[in-house]
């Protein structure tokens, strides 16, 4: 999703609506745009004993997703994923709509599950990173990922925790809790810890926070230890913020696969953060942290939405 709100320049000339999952970011988003959320729901869950939860929630996904395209009828669906708005694709397409679908930036070395599904739906399929290019031969490629030369502006003694937008992450909040209180931690502490999760005493918790609060929560935090996720990784990147990640582990049962391990390992590569396993990790990452200057990093979206002007320019002008 975040993703998508980079590519306001070209969609917002348009008539135009989202449709989400009913996350921070999402509700975020529904105050200012047409917003439509659909049940999260993953082939993860099956995999981690939630099978029935799964097939109830696609079977409303997929109902809901034919009210909304009946009711929008789209000339064009541009979609970064995941799983919940598979259906919103394939209703698209039967009643005529063209669909850009952009694989998962979170996938570097192979094509996720959804971007597989998807890509035959696709009229035009986008990839991420050069390594998926022989998965999806029709592909044309945008590695977006750009380092930035401005200085790291101004912070404060804070570190944030984010286990992302809704998910508990226990690993991780109680990694930094134990940090903090031997005293490794120093900085003050603003922890958001997913629907459900460890809250620990003491600290500043949130199971959720809406994404301008998170902003400016970056805008402040020296350092941020955070799971891997890609919009997590990189808004902390482009606020000048030290990043520790953590990555969910399918091994532990927080994930159904590894992919959050490919992002952080494809990351620390490019030198753009640390990743902590253990609490032993994160004591050397912090120390390492505090005697370096951050690393600053966006995506640009620019020639990507090139693309996308040619391919809009390509739909007939009664049907845009």
């Amino acid at each position: 999703m975040r993703q998508l709100l980079d590519l306001q320049a070209i969609w917002s000339r348009y008539d135009h609506f989202f449709v989400t999952e009913d996350t921070a970011l999402g509700r975020t988003l529904s105050g200012k745009h047409r917003t439509y959320f659909l049940p999260h729901y993953a082939w993860g869950q099956a995999k981690l004993g939630a099978p029935f939860k799964m097939l109830a929630r696609a079977w409303s996904s997929f109902f809901k997703s034919l009210s909304i395209i009946a009711r929008e009828r789209p000339d064009l669906i541009i979609s970064t994923g995941a799983g919940a708005v598979i259906f919103p694709i394939l209703w698209g397409r039967l009643f005529g709509a063209r669909a850009v679908i952009i694989e998962s930036f979170a996938r570097f070395e192979a094509p996720s599950l959804f971007g597989r599904l998807a890509s035959p739906f696709a009229t035009h399929m986008v990839v991420q990173s050069p390594k998926l290019a022989p998965y999806y031969p029709r592909a044309e490629v945008f590695d977006p990922l750009r380092m930035m030369d401005t200085p790291a502006p101004p912070k404060s003694e804070l570190l944030f925790a984010t286990v992302g937008a809704t998910l508990p992450f226990d690993r991780l909040v109680d990694t930094v809790a134990a940090l903090k209180s031997e005293g490794t931690i120093t900085e003050r502490i603003v922890m958001q810890t997913g629907i459900g999760g460890h809250a620990p005493d003491g600290m500043e918790v949130s199971e959720t926070l809406p994404f301008d609060d998170v902003q400016a929560i970056l805008r402040d935090a020296r350092i941020v230890v955070c799971h891997g996720g890609t919009g997590s990784l990189i808004t902390a990147l482009r606020q000048g913020c030290h990043v520790i990640a953590m990555p969910r582990l399918s091994r532990l049962g927080e994930h159904y696969d590894d992919h959050q391990a490919e992002i952080t390992e494809a990351f620390r590569q490019r030198g753009l953060v640390l990743v902590a396993n253990t609490p032993d990790e994160l004591r050397a990452a912090l120390a390492e942290v505090r005697t370096r200057q951050p690393v600053l990093a966006t995506t640009d979206p620019q020639a990507l939405i090139a693309y996308l002007e040619g391919v809009i320019a390509d739909i007939p002008v009664s049907g845009r």
